[in-house]
């Protein structure tokens, strides 16, 4: 069974291409403003010239994240620096009281997330962070899901601005998108003009592996293959 979620791109366009890979935004609770960073990022040549390609690797795993601000998340910038991960369960349905889908936000001695435990309040398809009390003025926090690859570098695939007291339920979205350009992993992108016109790559019904090629005229062409672990979808 696989344990990675692969995309391999080929770019058959006639000049250098940089790409760059991000994921549909969770759903969160509340309403709140939700921000997307690139996952990863890299330059291929023609194949005419190279016939070279590269490859996105992320762990099949979903990982609630944090993050500390510096400034306000901004496109094209980094959406902040000290992190934390912690792997969790979505709940399921029906729920299930072994499914650790809940995590508590940590902020002394440092940055953290506590284990997760059992939360039969969770929505399906849902995990949730439970935010102390602090001053979001003074010391502003992202929540929400974070990726891992192989190597281990982490990164905030989307998130909203954390509020003190506050519960927030994340409903992860499988599907992973393509675009060219150049935003390296954990920038801040707009996801509306990003996901125009991208290649999108499903991973909602179970496949793991997907060759994506940029065609000569601009177009996608994508070759969805080896059904992994089916991550449960409410």
């Amino acid at each position: 069974m696989s344990t990675l979620y692969t995309i391999t791109i080929e770019n058959h366009s006639s000049s250098f291409q940089n790409f760059f890979v991000f994921q549909e935004p969770a759903n969160y609770t509340g309403g709140a403003k939700v921000y997307s960073n690139s996952l990863w990022s890299q330059g291929v040549l023609p194949s005419s010239e190279g016939g070279s390609s590269a490859t996105f690797l992320m762990l099949q795993q979903y990982y609630a994240g944090v993050q500390q601000q510096v400034t306000p998340p901004k496109i094209g910038e980094v959406s902040g620096y000290s992190s934390a991960i912690q792997p969790i369960d979505i709940t399921t349905q029906p729920p299930q009281t072994t499914t650790k889908n809940t995590t508590n936000l940590i902020l002394e001695p440092a940055l953290g997330l506590a284990p997760p435990t059992n939360n039969p309040e969770v929505p399906a398809g849902n995990y949730r962070i439970i935010t102390p009390t602090f001053n979001p003025i003074a010391t502003p926090y992202n929540a929400g899901l974070a990726s891992q690859s192989p190597t281990g570098q982490v990164t905030l695939s989307n998130f909203i601005i954390a509020e003190p007291n506050q519960n927030i339920d994340c409903q992860p979205i499988l599907k992973f998108y393509l675009q060219t350009g150049k935003y390296e992993a954990g920038n801040v992108i707009n996801f509306t003009t990003s996901s125009t016109n991208a290649a999108m790559c499903d991973a909602t019904t179970g496949y793991a592996t997907f060759k994506v090629v940029y065609n000569i005229d601009g177009t996608w062409t994508v070759i969805p293959s080896g059904v992994g672990q089916l991550m449960p979808q409410p």
